[in-house]
């Protein structure tokens, strides 16, 4: 069983193969659960003219907005542009390609593509800008855009634990986009916590089995807040 064991221990390992123009699906959602030092090591290598897929682009500085900095990220196809004033500046320049797209039907984009389905109809978006160009279907009397799935060259995912073998469970919020982007690579890479033996997780709480894992890599995560709110104290 040792050709099952998925573990990297450095982060160029985790990402060899990943070349200029690819198409690069990152779960987490803005700073929640997301890949960290598999961005970092990204940035690092400095690949170019990538197309990401992912909820949002970070924040400036941090997460997926580290891309930005050097305009490594030629397209992003996100469901908005949140806290980021890089992105938004790259988005009304013009330098940056970006395909805004309904949250759920993002999110159905990527699982679709893991499940082998190449495209599906969706209600949302109807009479729209999103709707522009695209194929429409009258099903029992409504109308449906037929959205295509996605695949990416490469997934980079979070989650809290794994065994060797890539099965892992995710913890929390985490669960947003990850366990959608994990099946939707043709190369996924896995960040995580913590890093156990095969058997030592429990078969029914498995959230992504190990099939879709290709190396997982154990991280150092910062867990940064993407914006603070506090109470004035009392006088």
């Amino acid at each position: 069983m040792a050709g099952f064991d998925k573990v990297v221990t450095s982060y160029s390992d985790a990402m060899t193969g990943l070349e200029d123009g690819m198409t690069v699906i990152a779960g987490g959602f803005g700073l929640c659960g997301i890949p960290e030092g598999l961005i970092a090591q990204i940035k690092r290598q400095g690949t170019r003219d990538l197309t990401l897929v992912s909820n949002n682009c970070g924040v400036d500085g941090f997460g997926l907005g580290l891309l930005l900095e050097d305009k490594q990220i030629s397209k992003m196809i996100a469901s908005y542009v949140g806290e980021n004033a890089l992105f938004e500046q790259q988005l009304l320049s013009g330098e940056l390609d970006v395909e805004l797209t309904p949250q759920g039907t993002l999110a159905e984009k990527m699982r679709a593509g893991g499940a082998g389905i190449p495209a599906f109809y969706t209600a949302t978006g109807v009479g729209t800008p999103v709707a522009e160009g695209k194929e429409t279907r009258s099903i029992k009397g409504r109308e449906y855009l037929l959205e295509p799935s996605i695949i990416g060259d490469f997934a980079i995912v979070k989650a809290w634990k794994a065994d060797r073998y890539g099965n892992c469970i995710y913890r929390h919020t985490a669960m947003n986009f990850n366990p959608m982007a994990a099946t939707a690579g043709k190369i996924t890479v896995l960040e995580v916590e913590e890093i156990v033996e095969p058997g030592e997780l429990e078969p029914s709480q498995i959230h992504t089995p190990g099939i879709y894992i290709d190396r997982v890599i154990k991280g150092e995560f910062e867990k940064r807040i993407e914006k603070t709110t506090t109470r004035a104290a009392k006088s």
